[in-house]
């Protein structure tokens, strides 16, 4: 009886969940390329840039369809690192900062030249940070923060390019 009662609203209840994981690409698209991302920032490593465009292959290739095509791709990605920089989190006057934030800023662009209404009109501002404390040097936690903050923006990105979000 009350197995009755409870498994419709069970079913009722978990009926209306869905997964963030759909990614809606036309059939049509099949191929994409990653043009070298540039590195703007003043105090980004220098190959941020390059790292984060192949990160972006890498992701496409695991979970899409897609195939990598240097010549006229049906979607292509550009960008660059705009801004890389650390700034102390919340200070207060007389007082000693105890976190600091880094914080990455990036222009992306994506062209859809199979559709063009499923293409960005203008390059997008992507931005994500991570926080650390102030006793820690940077260098010692530089690339665990980077890559914390790239898979972030990696998923920003690649929901914005290929989810609509």
């Amino acid at each position: 009886m009350v197995l009755r009662i409870f498994l419709p609203l069970l079913l009722l209840m978990t009926g209306g969940c869905y997964s963030f994981k759909g990614i809606s690409i036309d059939p049509d698209v099949n191929t994409f390329y990653v043009r070298n991302f540039e590195t703007l920032a003043v105090n980004a490593p220098p190959t941020l840039g390059l790292d984060f465009g192949e990160r972006i292959k890498d992701k496409v290739r695991s979970e899409t369809r897609l195939q990598l095509n240097t010549n006229e791709a049906d979607v292509e990605f550009t960008g660059k690192i705009t801004d890389y920089r650390v700034v102390p989190v919340a200070p207060k006057p007389g007082e000693q900062v105890s976190l600091n934030r880094l914080e990455i800023r990036m222009r992306v662009g994506f062209v859809n030249n199979k559709n063009e209404k499923k293409g960005w009109p203008n390059e997008r501002d992507f931005s994500h940070f991570a926080e650390f404390s102030n006793s820690t040097d940077l260098l010692t936690v530089q690339d665990q923060l980077v890559r914390q903050i790239g898979d972030q923006l990696l998923e920003d990105i690649f929901n914005a390019a290929f989810n609509d979000w």
